[in-house]
């Protein structure tokens, strides 16, 4: 957790920047980036479910100790006999027996220091894994909340391209009703108005799964979403983001702990041929409940009735010296260093993975500020064309169809633009997770106390006692069973762009 406070130091300044742009004041309806973060850090079932998964391998610390500490067992019994033996004559009826034994560990070749260690290693890379699916679910709600935003944009967009088309289909048969206009003007206003209603239903669909993968990751229906915020403390080149992922990126940090995790499961393996020592007490008690058959005598020739119960005690050191155990050890030895081999490879494929995608979400980020700024400019270009052509199309020099061409390329333009400010932002963003930036701590959210896993671990490391249990499992993420079924209405409002 070390490297985990290091970093969030320096990125203290960029998430009181986001912060501070989050919760500026919007309407009461209204839904911002920040707060469906919020609601999927709560209660995701992705993320619930591996902070569970992660309080399992902060037990695996407990379990390890538990086979160098002392155990103590006691046995008892009640038995009555059936039919005694022909041939003796002090076989008791019936026998009560009690046995206590104590074992206590004083050396076991090392298996049990490092199975120790080896465990609370994998706790700190299942941390460092819990940090990495905070930032997928993270990446998946900022691109889910930005897919509604572009979708609800493109509906509006098509929405008033088949309001336009409608128009110019009806102006077109009015002409063509007075001659001004041929069937083949009419036909061509028909196709275009019949795509752009396909486009509009194609639109609406696209909207109604977004919305749906929303409430998915959210838990919630999305009403009103607010523009986002700037997003802070981007690269100013790819080679910087490279650095800072390496440095900071969770699932390498994961790969690290997962490969050091395997050097000590090799030293434990190691122990299994070593000697090993303990300490044990016995006592036993044995109870006749005089059905002892026989007769003993006194000092002076009486019969006496024998003996009715029967204590003993020993205590010793024992000492265990592994000879020869078929191969065992040897090949579980083996097997240890051959995933610590692929506990290595994985590491370096880890970090492949992340400079990939961190040059990746890179690259994305500018293409899509580029074609951001292309698109503002087409979108210009393409509306003082249309409004061109038509004044053109009024004094004859030119065609309905030219109209139909114009009114398309600024509904391409349009789209066009929408899409790339919603690519750059989700691409943004996905760099910052490479960078092991985009997590609970570094975005300031409002959902009360932060989840710590450190909490969990510190309360059972030290556990002992055989009936400390925790209270029956209950669902931590919210159903979704009862959200209502989505659709694709905007109104002019809530249609914005990214």
């Amino acid at each position: 957790m070390t490297a985990k406070r290091t970093y969030t130091r320096h990125r203290a300044a960029a998430a009181l920047l986001l912060l501070t742009s989050a919760l500026t004041i919007v309407p009461a309806q209204a839904e911002t980036l920040q707060g469906a973060l919020a609601k999927a850090y709560a209660s995701n079932p992705t993320l619930t479910a591996a902070r569970a998964g992660q309080r399992a391998t902060d037990e695996n610390v407990p379990i390890q100790k538990a086979a160098g500490r002392p155990g103590l067992d006691v046995t008892g019994s009640y038995s009555e006999s059936i039919l005694k033996p022909t041939i003796s004559f002090t076989s008791p009826q019936r026998t009560v027996n009690a046995q206590a034994n104590l074992s206590v560990p004083i050396y076991s070749g090392g298996t049990v220091r490092n199975g120790v260690k080896a465990a609370k290693i994998r706790v700190a890379a299942g941390q460092a894994g819990l940090r990495g699916t905070e930032a997928s679910i993270f990446s998946q709600t900022v691109a889910a909340y930005m897919d509604v935003i572009r979708d609800m944009a493109i509906v509006s967009l098509n929405q008033a391209n088949v309001k336009v088309l409608e128009v110019n289909l009806q102006a077109t048969n009015d002409r063509f009703e007075v001659g001004d206009l041929t069937r083949t003007d009419v036909a061509q206003s028909q196709s275009r108005l019949a795509l752009a209603r396909s486009d509009f239903q194609t639109a609406q669909a696209n909207l109604i799964t977004s919305r749906e993968n929303y409430i998915a990751l959210v838990g919630e229906a999305p009403d009103a979403l607010e523009s986002p915020p700037q997003l802070p403390g981007l690269p100013a080149d790819p080679e910087v983001a490279v650095q800072v992922a390496l440095k900071d990126n969770p699932d390498i940090l994961s790969a690290q702990k997962q490969r050091e995790a395997r050097r000590y499961d090799v030293k434990a393996a190691r122990g299994s041929v070593m000697p090993t020592v303990s300490a044990f007490t016995q006592a036993g008690y044995t109870n006749y409940l005089h059905s002892l058959g026989g007769t003993a005598q006194d000092a002076e020739g009486n019969a006496v009735e024998g003996p009715q119960i029967n204590k003993q005690a020993a205590a010793g050191v024992q000492l265990t010296i592994p000879i020869y155990q078929g191969g065992r050890p040897a090949a579980q030895v083996r097997q240890n260093q051959a995933l610590e081999s692929q506990a290595i490879e994985q590491e370096i494929e880890t970090e492949r993975g992340v400079i990939a995608q961190t040059r990746a979400a890179y690259a994305s980020w500018q293409a899509s500020l580029q074609t951001i700024e292309s698109s503002n400019r087409a979108v210009d270009a393409a509306d003082l064309s249309l409004e061109g052509v038509r004044a053109e199309n009024s004094v004859g020099s030119r065609t309905i169809l030219d109209i139909l061409n114009a009114e398309q390329e600024s509904l391409n333009a349009k789209v066009q633009l929408v899409t790339a400010r919603r690519n750059a932002y989700v691409a943004g963003f996905s760099l910052l997770a490479a960078m092991g930036h985009a997590e609970a701590d570094d975005l300031g959210l409002e959902s009360g106390t932060l989840y710590d896993p450190m909490v969990n671990y510190e309360r059972v490391k030290g556990k002992w006692f055989d009936w400390d249990f925790d209270p029956a499992a209950k669902p931590v993420a919210t159903r979704t069973v009862d959200t209502p079924t989505q659709n694709a209405n905007v109104d002019a409002a809530s249609a914005q762009q990214p």
